[in-house]
């Protein structure tokens, strides 16, 4: 009697993703897969090399470079793209802030000014689709998003002229100049990345796991202490065991307090929690409820 042929949930998300990505590349002309070193950026790659293995990944990856980074992520960022033989393109926050395409926010934070470098480098290589790593169990305005969410000359998105995607049938027409920002990761959750970064063993920088850091107590989260968020009068920085959920500029992004040094007892802390990573750990979705959704109909991802 033949065995039961069953696909586990992480086997049905693998396929599902892989399925999106081909999809795109057989639809558009010039994708590239937004890479930041961080986790699922990482899950992304990985699933982007099995779909077109034993062939290279036919599109360069493309980092939004604030200048305002964790080393630690960048030193991990220019090692998978040795490894793997990657093209990596690099749209620069500090010279797009020296040609006067943006401007340096009063705040400290570059998080904002990405979205007019982003375009501008999609417009610079005639991007017509961009892999981005978000998940909709991440912010309540990514819940509102299609896999494929389509863009329009100006880079915009509205939340209220989406695509219908029934049967996960995608449409990918688009005028030139218009876009596709595709999300391989929507139906996945914080906790499916982890199971699947160590089912498939996948390396990630180490500042995801539980490590001594010097840091200040700020709005009820934890900020390293480094030379782009200093500490300010009053505060009293200390060192804390800490690991981080998402990775972001260092300006913005927080930390949480952690034991968790492997990606077991990670898992076993994610599964606990009651708190998305964003509203944990990145103080630029604080400025308003709809801080996000703002950010993506500029351009944002």
């Amino acid at each position: 009697m033949t065995a039961a042929y069953r696909v586990t949930h992480l086997d049905a998300l693998e396929a599902e993703s892989i399925f999106v990505i081909r999809e795109v590349v057989a639809e558009l002309e010039r994708p590239a897969l937004l890479f930041s070193g961080g986790k699922d950026s990482v899950v992304m790659l990985r699933l982007a090399q099995k779909a077109f293995a034993p062939g290279p990944v036919p599109f360069p990856v493309l980092h939004v470079d604030t200048g305002h980074n964790f080393p630690e992520v960048i030193a991990f960022r220019d090692a998978q793209v040795a490894d793997f033989g990657l093209q990596l393109i690099v749209a620069s926050v500090p010279e797009a802030l020296e040609a006067g395409l943006v401007h340096e926010p009063a705040d400290g934070s570059r998080n904002r000014i990405q979205t007019p470098v982003l375009l501008a480098a999609v417009e610079k290589y005639r991007f017509d689709a961009l892999f981005g790593g978000a998940r909709r169990d991440e912010e309540k305005a990514r819940a509102k998003e299609r896999v494929f969410s389509f863009r329009d000359e100006f880079g915009q998105w509205d939340p209220k002229n989406q695509r219908p995607e029934l049967w996960s049938l995608y449409n990918g027409r688009h005028h030139p100049g218009e876009s596709i920002r595709v999300f391989p990761l929507s139906n996945w959750t914080e906790l499916d990345v982890w199971h699947y970064l160590t089912a498939e063993e996948i390396p990630l920088p180490p500042i995801y796991f539980a490590h001594e850091r010097e840091v200040v107590e700020r709005d009820g989260m934890l900020y390293a202490v480094n030379e782009f968020l200093p500490a300010r009068a009053g505060e009293h920085p200390a060192v804390r065991r800490v690991r981080y959920r998402t990775v972001g500029d260092a300006s913005c992004t927080a930390a949480v307090a952690s034991e968790a040094a492997t990606m077991a007892e990670v898992i076993a802390e994610v599964a606990a929690t009651r708190i998305t990573e964003r509203g944990a750990t990145r103080g630029d979705d604080r400025v308003s409820e709809a801080a996000m959704e703002d950010r993506k109909r500029e351009g944002y991802f």
